[in-house]
């Protein structure tokens, strides 16, 4: 029997520190499928790697051995011992996991509800698998209902509306340390999607001193441009360390970007005045060592769990609205899953079906005569129209059957009335 699992952890299940042990390495994510379909008892397969969540989602008919290959994989990729990796997993099979991947692309799952990234994200991962040929039926329905139900939600519920970013808790956590942000310095550290947002909300609140770096200088220059900033290369961190208020930083870089040394060498030019960073990058940019400064504070994208709540009652009433879309999807998908057990005996049936009826055309066409293209086709589309109409209703039912109690024995009467297991 085929069952749909998922494997992984998130930002409830396992701190920072152990998801950027997998999620340091870009090239993971390739590793990881390569891995799964090398693995005999995994089918099909997905790997998932953001700043808040790891997974693989894949089909098997040995759970068993999928799990203990899964956990292989992640163990090394991350370099993690079992006892560490095993404490911060869930694992998910059939209908549960069914229902986790409709709300982890519902943004149902992530640390700020309604957030539009994850989307994004697993979509670039279905491309990924498919481009490895690692996705098959039971996945490729799966992704394509998980979009149609993300789709569902943003335009049936106001879940998105009230959606908080991981970029505005950020500035929201500023404006907590300095309480007004006018007049204050920021360096923006990463020029991606995050940081476009990040920067967008500090413009909305008073910030006009704001500094772009990026390790393609081009890219910092297009951010700084679009937000009335000022362009600086990653050699010029250290300098622009000396005049900062705010550091965000939410690079993909495997390396921390800011080190204690870098920070330490700083200070004394700095006047004791304090320095914030937020690093909202998964692997971390900021080194952690780095809050045992005096005068400096780091907070990383575990911290923001705890800042904000905006709008948290309208989020968690839009959120009912969208677990019920998401229920009802989850029915409908199961209700489909079911009836792939009767496909086999429907296919058998058409194809025992089509092989009579070609059988019977070659020998009454011997006795016809000569016959023009014209009346071949019209003998042709008469006999499939036949042969369609008397299996029509032994398909719907054993469609109708398909996820009742019943279906085995319907399926065992098909195959014996038709003879369909003859060799």
């Amino acid at each position: 029997m085929i069952r749909i699992v998922t494997i992984g952890m998130n930002h409830r299940t396992a701190p920072v520190e152990l998801r950027e042990c997998l999620a340091r390495d870009p090239q993971n994510v390739p590793r990881a499928l390569v891995a799964l379909q090398e693995n005999a008892a995994i089918r099909e397969g997905l790997f998932l790697s953001t700043c808040n969540r790891v997974e693989v989602l894949c089909t098997t008919d040995a759970s068993e051995k999928a799990h203990e290959g899964v956990v292989s994989i992640l163990r090394g990729l991350g370099g993690v011992p079992d006892g560490e990796i095993l404490e911060g997993l869930y694992v998910l099979e059939d209908t549960a996991c069914v229902q986790h991947v409709f709300q982890v692309a519902s943004s149902l799952d992530s640390m700020i509800v309604g957030e539009p990234q994850i989307l994004g994200q697993l979509k670039e991962a279905y491309v990924q698998a498919t481009q490895r040929r690692m996705s098959g039926v039971i996945l490729n329905r799966l992704m394509h209902r998980a979009f149609h139900v993300a789709k569902r939600v943003r335009t049936e519920t106001g879940i998105s509306d009230a959606a908080v970013s991981i970029s505005y808790a950020a500035v929201e956590l500023a404006k907590k340390i300095f309480h007004e942000l006018t007049g204050r310095k920021v360096l923006l550290i990463g020029a991606g999607e995050m940081a476009e947002l990040a920067a967008r909300h500090l413009l909305g609140n008073g910030v006009s001193d704001l500094s772009v770096a990026n390790r393609t200088f081009g890219r910092a220059v297009e951010v700084a441009e679009e937000f009335r900033g000022k362009p600086v290369s990653f050699d010029e961190i250290g300098s622009e360390l000396l005049d900062a208020d705010i550091v965000i930083a939410s690079t993909a870089s495997p390396e921390y970007v800011i080190t204690y040394e870098q920070v330490k060498g700083c200070l004394r030019k700095r006047r004791n005045r304090p320095l914030f960073f937020i690093d909202i990058a998964v692997p971390r940019d900021v080194e952690p060592r780095v809050n045992e400064l005096g005068n400096v504070y780091v907070y990383d994208i575990d911290d923001l769990k705890g800042v904000i709540e905006i709008n948290r009652a309208q989020r968690e009433q839009e959120a009912v609205k969208a677990q019920r879309i998401v229920q009802e999807e989850v029915l409908r998908f199961e209700r489909w899953l079911k009836t792939l057990g009767v496909v086999p005996t429907i296919v058998s049936l058409k194809e025992k079906v089509d092989a009579i009826r070609r059988a019977e055309i070659r020998r009454s066409l011997t006795s016809l005569g000569p016959l023009t293209e014209e009346q071949e086709r019209v003998i042709e589309v008469l006999t499939v129209s036949i042969a369609e109409k008397i299996i029509h209703d032994p398909i719907v039912t054993l469609k109708r059957k398909a996820d009742r109690p019943s279906r085995d024995q319907v399926l065992d009467v098909t195959r014996q009335l038709f003879h369909l297991d003859e060799s």
